[in-house]
Order: structure tokens, then sequence, then C-alpha cells
């Protein structure tokens, strides 16, 4: 075999490796990307299963005030009378970054929202379990522009002062 066909043969094996991992990628970008658009139409529907059932066993969810600190049941329990009522909340996915390990068996996320609250940030982490791509933490904040960051300390310093005497007293 020529040294020219050996070269070809490399490089469209190199060619065939490099566009079966981006094709990878871009798979679970997707199938994460669709997971999450899902689990907030589920919010919006109120569809307390199918909301539920995105996130793992062990899963934990923080929210925007800094008590909300939720496994999976506790989380499930406060959320309850919202789904019930049908008072949910309807969150929007303005932009969304999508990052993976390199066995591309664990996930971690961010996204900017469009909620009742305004904008807001959305990080977690998400892996596959039984085939399935499940939330194992998710933290929800509200977006601040550091222009108003002065104003809202002030505002919260009351709160805030409380609760870290309450935190520091356990």
């Amino acid at each position: 075999m020529s040294l020219d066909k050996i070269a070809l043969m490399a490089l469209l094996a190199i060619s065939h490796v490099f566009a079966f991992a981006q094709s990878s990628d871009e798979k679970i970008t997707l199938e994460v990307s669709t997971m999450l658009d899902n689990w907030h139409a589920d919010a919006a529907k109120a569809n307390y299963e199918n909301y539920f059932n995105a996130l793992a066993d062990d899963a934990v969810f923080i929210g925007t005030d800094p008590t909300e600190h939720w496994n999976k049941s506790e989380f499930k329990k406060f959320c309850k009378p919202y789904f019930d009522k049908h008072k949910t909340w309807h969150f929007t996915s303005l932009e969304r970054h999508i990052y993976m390990n390199e066995s591309k068996t664990l996930i971690w996320f961010d996204e900017l929202l469009d909620t009742q609250m305004k904008l807001c940030r959305g990080s977690g982490v998400s892996m596959k379990v039984n085939n399935e791509w499940k939330i194992l933490q998710y933290v929800l904040s509200i977006a601040v522009p550091n222009s108003l960051t002065k104003q809202l300390t002030v505002l919260k310093t009351e709160f805030d002062d409380s609760l870290k005497i309450k935190l520091l007293k356990n």
C-alpha cells in the first residue's frame, strides 16, 4: 500500500472519530436542552408528575430565597399546593450553556431565564440515570444588574442580618 493511501486512510479515520465526537456532543447537548425545556414547560402546565420525574431521587433544589435549600422530597412538598391550584411558574430560557465531562456522563449548565421575577439565572448539574438525563442539582437566582447592587443590599440588610444571626447560633 502506498504512503499516500495510508495517509488518506489515517485522515479519514481521524475525520470519522472527530465527526462522531462532535455529533455525540451535539446529541447530548440537544437531549439535555430538550429535557430542561420540557421541565420548565411541565412547571408552566402544572404537570406535577413529569416535573418531578425530571429530578434525580437525590436531587437538590436551591431557590432564590436564602432559606430555600430542598431535597427532592422537601421540594415536592413545598410545590404541591402550587401545582394543585395551577399557580405554578413559567420560565423560558433565553440563553443556555451546556458543558460535559470527557466521558459525557456528567453535565453542568447555566441558563438565563425570563420569569415572573424578570431575569433569573438557573444553573445545575445533570447525569444519566437509567438512560435518562436527570437533574441532580438546580440553583435559581435572581439576576441583579451590578448598578442596582447597592440599592438591593439596603433592601435586604435587615433580613440578611437576622438570618446570619440565626445561622451563626446553629
